[in-house]
């Protein structure tokens, strides 16, 4: 019985190194009061990972898909309005975008977090095992 592994090269671990910075640094923005400067550089890092780790033309091609639009909008007006100096509204815009862009990855997420030791315990309790396996249902991955 063999396991398959994902080979990544060297730009892609980068990528997902700057993803996972990215992550970081914005909900270090939001638990420390909305932070502009930490909010804008989690923004740009999460952007430019994910662009190192798919490509670029995989990532235009994934944010300017016709039905993604609306979250690519609300997304892209959101950082925007982060970068300016409104960041707790930005942050509202960017997370309704961010739910319509990246919501098909939801499924695939929790599959992989039931997997873990100590998580896939917790994903497991009743009332929370029921919510999980409503958004796990008909998961696909979206690329």
């Amino acid at each position: 019985k063999t396991k398959s592994m994902v080979v990544l090269n060297d730009n892609q671990k980068i990528g997902i190194l700057l993803t996972g910075l990215g992550v970081l640094f914005t909900m270090l923005g939001v638990l420390l009061f909305f932070d502009r400067g930490l909010l804008s550089i989690g923004n740009l890092l999460f952007l430019t990972g994910v662009t190192i780790v798919i490509g670029f033309n995989k990532t235009q091609r994934f944010f300017l898909q016709k039905r993604k639009l609306k979250g690519t909008g609300c997304f892209f007006v959101g950082i925007f309005l982060v970068l300016t100096g409104w960041a707790f509204i930005g942050m509202c815009i960017e997370a309704f975008g961010f739910l319509n862009l990246f919501g098909d990855f939801f499924p695939i997420v929790f599959v992989f977090l039931r997997r873990l030791p100590i998580v896939g315990n917790l994903l497991n309790l009743p009332g929370i095992k029921q919510a999980v396996d409503n958004i796990v249902s008909g998961g696909s991955l979206p690329v």
